[in-house]
């Protein structure tokens, strides 16, 4: 499980505006501004509950090289997300919609970032999709051993 992720900004005015729109029907409202020392950059951080765990650094940023998903409880804070990620100056790149490629309980948007990030934010239900190379799923050139 991971613990938080740092992405790399261009404007941290401009990104700041935009995830605390966008994560806002998340229920991700809780922000916090690190001052860096020692050679530490500066750091903003988004979180719940006093748990900070999706940070943004100002700096150039490379959006192909990174893909990053939040959760959502229900089909509708995927929704929600989507409006607010669009009214907060994203980019639409998959509206809502069933996945059904990744999972039969799939429902996800995507969207892009004002640097270009590509953000997915995505309910799965209550079915837990397995782990790869479980009975349902074989790890690719896996093969029978009898």
């Amino acid at each position: 499980m991971l613990d938080h992720v740092i992405v790399t900004v261009s404007d941290f005015t401009r990104s700041i505006a935009f995830y605390e729109q966008a994560l806002k029907p998340l229920g991700i409202t809780d922000f916090l501004a690190y001052e860096g020392q020692d050679g530490h950059p500066d750091l903003k951080g988004f979180g719940k509950d006093g748990r900070f765990f999706f940070w943004l650094k100002e700096g150039r940023p490379d959006p192909d090289t990174v893909h990053f998903g939040f959760v959502a409880k229900s089909h509708a804070e995927v929704n929600a997300f989507f409006v607010a990620a669009i009214a907060a100056g994203g980019r639409e790149k998959t509206a809502p919609a069933p996945q059904l490629q990744y999972h039969p309980d799939y429902y996800a948007t995507w969207v892009l970032d004002p640097d270009g990030h590509d953000v997915e934010v995505v309910n799965k239900g209550d079915a837990a999709i397995p782990p790869r190379g479980s009975a349902r799923e074989p790890l690719m050139g896996a093969t029978d051993q009898k």
